[in-house]
């Protein structure tokens, strides 16, 4: 009885092309026939196995990089680092956000400097959160001469990060990118109170279930948004959304801004859900303020 030739079949998913193996080339044959047997093989029996591999392949790729992650059930934040390999920061990361904020170190921080640029936005219910895209040219300068360029803002409820314990009806953040790719999060805290003008320019059409963008007839004004004086306080951290990416600059502002209690409900109509990830351990890290 013959023996089964056994033939190990790969794929290089970066240079996307398929990498064949024979695993037990026939004894029987010469020496340099068996080496050429080993790089050899029927293009017809290939075909139909490549035929069956490649989606599935693909399909596993897509998976990796499309892992569902949400706030309830299985999906929820204490399984984000189980969802996906790139996720293992979510559970092993130790310089995560959100914090609880207190104790900080009085260090002089420089003022932060904030240019905002006039132009058109998108508003997004992208299933997690309600989402805010803006034109390039709202940049914040960090450290001196590090310039970071806003590219969108979103809302939380209630509060992700807390200062001395406290939690807040909403966050807000913004999020900033500079060249290099490094992300800095400017957070804004909302508490009830009276209604919001600023915000009433988005949620006038917020989106009640996932869409696509949608142009802000009236965008909303960034600086009119944020409060009046932007003393903050500064911590090393992490996204607080999958992949929880860490070496993010976190500045959460000290000064609150008000919300009415039907626009804090709208939005969490909105998302259906709170979508607020729960506090992660200081691990060390000092707080500056």
């Amino acid at each position: 009885m013959r023996g089964i030739v056994k033939w190990r079949m790969t794929f290089d998913i970066e240079q996307q092309s398929p990498m064949v193996h024979c695993e037990n080339p026939p004894t029987n044959l010469p020496k340099l026939h068996r080496q050429v047997y080993r790089t050899i093989f029927d293009e017809t029996s290939m075909k139909k196995a490549f035929a069956f591999a490649l989606p599935l392949v693909f399909a596993l790729t897509a998976h990796a990089e499309s892992a569902h992650w949400g706030y309830e059930g299985q999906d929820a934040p204490e399984h984000w680092g189980e969802l996906s390999p790139e996720f293992a920061l979510c559970t092993k990361g130790v310089n995560q956000t959100p914090v609880n904020i207190k104790g900080a170190l009085k260090a002089g921080l420089t003022p932060l400097k904030l240019n905002f640029a006039q132009g058109g936005q998108q508003i997004v219910n992208n299933g997690h959160t309600v989402q805010i895209n803006v034109v390039p040219g709202n940049t914040l300068t960090l450290d001196g001469d590090a310039s970071f360029e806003l590219q969108q803002f979103h809302f939380h409820t209630p509060s992700e990060n807390q200062i001395n314990g406290h939690s807040f009806p909403l966050e807000t953040h913004f999020v900033y990118k500079n060249k290099d790719g490094e992300l800095a999060v400017l957070a804004l805290m909302l508490k009830e109170g009276s209604g919001n003008s600023q915000l009433e320019r988005a949620w006038s059409v917020l989106p009640q279930q996932q869409s696509e963008p949608a142009a802000l007839a009236k965008p909303i004004d960034i600086r009119a948004l944020l409060p009046k004086k932007l003393d903050y306080y500064r911590f090393s951290g992490s996204l607080t959304t999958p992949p929880c990416s860490e070496g993010v600059r976190w500045l959460v502002l000290r000064e609150t801004v008000a919300a009415s209690k039907e626009q804090i409900e709208q939005f969490a109509g909105a998302v259906h859900h709170h979508n607020n990830r729960p506090l992660q351990p200081l691990h060390g890290r000092v707080i500056a303020q």
